[in-house]
């Protein structure tokens, strides 16, 4: 299994325009819910910090394979949320690994360098 992480830090001058870009993100990828061939999980999270390090938004999806995941990065759906979101965003940060739940911590290592 894939697990794949992405935290966004979104446009907005004001606290209330950031949470309000950040509830637009969230529902978007919500809408993505069983129609990802592949997908097992997804899950978004708001940063309910403030605190001036935090991302504003977190995305914890999970793949049945490499091959669902890469697929994932080019379905139609997926396409159409990011051309939703434009611009909103002005950082993205994004980890992928193989979850060890299902491995073990010698595969990890070699998914790691080999995606390196």
């Amino acid at each position: 299994m894939i697990r794949h992480i992405v935290m966004w830090r979104v446009r907005g001058e004001t606290v209330a325009e950031r949470e309000a870009a950040s509830t637009l993100v969230k529902s978007r990828f919500e809408g993505l819910r069983g129609l990802i061939p592949g997908m097992r999980h997804l899950e978004v999270g708001l940063d309910y910090s403030k605190v001036d390090y935090a991302c504003d938004a977190v995305l914890v999806t999970e793949f049945d394979s490499r091959e669902a995941l890469e697929a994932y990065a080019s379905h139609p759906e997926h396409l159409r949320v990011r051309n939703e979101l434009g611009d909103i965003r002005i950082a993205r940060f994004q980890v992928d690994y193989l979850a060890e739940s299902e491995s073990n911590p010698e595969t990890a290592v070699e998914y790691f360098h080999a995606k390196t």
